[in-house]
């Protein structure tokens, strides 16, 4: 329990540490090594954490019912892994991104404090506990956002505090039902369920639980509760949009893992109204996400829309109940963690070298920055569902486990949604590589007359200032594209 707490209160005592310091104690360079040490530190605590056996226990009681309570189980153990790692090496690439940014302590102090809180989901032990961290991470998450603090930094920070907040209130309307009838006055996590349902109306029961679990997609991104992410990410430093698209979307999936298998119990669930309403909108989250994407040209916000896309692989998943695929949602949460990672990482080092947002402008960018591209198309092809890479393997699961749900129209229309969807996915991603591999015969020569006459501005700009970006940035890159490939071959290590 201890090691818990510390992997809790560590970043979030040290990001508050760098806020409140004075300006001309931490620079750029001092605030870099004290962020990476910490990073680290806290790494060390969260690994002893998940493998080390502890006990739950209770840290503050406010009354009888509001106990904040942490356990350590396989779900929550699985979830802080992945956060832990991916967090960061996002951090360690933003040392060199974060140079042309302003404001960098502000940055690093609050990309500090946001782990901590998603340490407080993972090892979070009851219904109480679990809402205040989440509250908690969105309000810190928000200063992520709006760290530019340009006109459309401040609106896409404001429309993701407002979806949060109406996700957040509707969490509420359930959580005060659920206390209200839980077999247990701390409201516990047990899987299976705490819902006494002898004694309490199924009606109101089943509206709680789709309202929580609608709460929780709002970070989630499903239909229609996704508006915010196309917008935030665009706007946000691309370290930021790594953890948000990676990592932050991943408390909404927690939220409604625990919602369905750990307070209202999956035989509740399964067969109910509820249920069909859940994979209706996460079927069409499926679509509607790719689809946005195939026709999106600026290159943060293509791949925005692809999380919108990619999480709801996973929320349709878990409102199968079907165990294969539960597996295959659980490996994709890592999967797509490490993918679409790498995926705003290479973005954010095109946008930091060339300037250039479109894809429309990166056209044989992969002539200068080989090695980065390659890292760009190997887990492009894993986000599609190309073998051996981790995201065929969790699809695998996902269509699997689907044919045997028995969800009627769901258990066919679902995977062929999901295969309409791989091709949109392909649709979206490999034209950005080949066109940056293969541009065509005369586009070299074009491109070197376009900088001799100066034209700055021309479709050829990229490709006259690309460059490969510094190891800071690169290494991350390669090291989420290797783990990526590795949750593919290795999927038992994770089962």
């Amino acid at each position: 329990m201890v090691f818990i707490l510390i992997s809790i209160l560590l970043p979030i005592l040290s990001g508050a540490f760098l806020l409140i310091s004075k300006e001309k104690v931490f620079d750029l360079k001092r605030t870099c090594i004290y962020t990476g040490f910490v990073l680290v530190l806290w790494l060390v605590f969260v690994t002893v954490s998940v493998f080390t056996p502890a006990g739950p226990g209770e840290v503050l009681a406010l009354n009888e019912y509001l106990v904040l309570y942490f356990a350590a189980d396989k779900t929550g153990k699985l979830f802080a892994v992945i956060m832990a790692i991916v967090w960061v090496l996002a951090g360690f690439y933003s040392f060199e991104y974060m140079k042309h940014e302003e404001e960098t302590k502000r940055f690093f102090g609050f990309y500090l404090t946001v782990p901590g809180a998603l340490m407080g989901l993972c090892f979070a032990g009851n219904l109480f506990t679990f809402y205040a961290f989440y509250e908690f991470m969105t309000l810190l998450s928000f200063a992520l956002v709006l760290h530019n603090r340009t006109r459309q930094a401040l609106m896409a920070s404001l429309k993701y505090l407002f979806y949060s907040f109406a996700g957040a209130y509707m969490v509420l309307f359930g959580l005060y039902f659920t206390y209200r009838f839980s077999t247990d006055k701390t409201a516990t996590f047990l899987y299976g369920g705490i819902i006494d349902r002898a004694n309490a109306p199924e009606g109101i029961l089943m509206i709680s639980m789709l309202l929580m679990i609608l709460g929780f997609s709002v970070k989630g991104g499903m239909f229609p509760m996704h508006g915010w992410l196309p917008t935030a990410h665009p706007v946000a430093p691309s370290p930021a949009s790594a953890v948000l698209s990676g990592l932050i979307v991943k408390a909404g999936v927690l939220g409604i893992v625990r919602v369905i298998f750990y307070i209202f119990g999956s035989d509740f669930f399964a067969g109910s109204y509820v249920q069909t309403v859940c994979l209706i909108l996460s079927i069409t989250t499926v679509f509607m996400g790719s689809m946005l994407a195939y026709r999106e040209k600026v290159l943060k916000k293509r791949l925005a829309y692809s999380t919108v896309s990619q999480v709801s692989y996973i929320l349709f998943a878990l409102f199968t109940v079907n165990e294969t695929a539960f597996e295959g949602a659980m490996l994709h949460v890592a999967a797509h963690a490490c993918i679409k990672s790498a995926l705003f990482l290479c973005a954010g080092s095109i946008i930091f070298i060339t300037g250039c947002t479109s894809v429309d402008e990166l056209r044989g960018i992969g002539k200068k920055m080989p090695v980065l591209m390659w890292c760009f198309t190997i887990v492009s092809l894993g986000l599609i569902g190309i073998p051996p890479l981790g995201g065929f393997t969790s699809k695998w699961f996902i269509c699997v486990g689907a044919l045997k749900s028995g969800t009627g129209v769901f258990s066919i229309l679902g995977p062929a949604v999901l295969l309409v969807s791989a091709l949109l996915t392909a649709g979206y991603l490999l034209p950005i590589s080949i066109n940056a591999f293969l541009p065509g015969d005369k586009f070299e020569t074009d491109a070197i007359t376009a900088g001799a006459t100066g034209s700055a501005g021309s479709r050829y700009h990229a490709y006259q200032v690309a460059k490969e970006p510094g190891r800071m940035m690169l290494v991350p890159i390669i090291i989420l594209t290797i783990l990526s490939v590795l949750a593919g071959m290795f999927p038992e290590v994770m089962l």
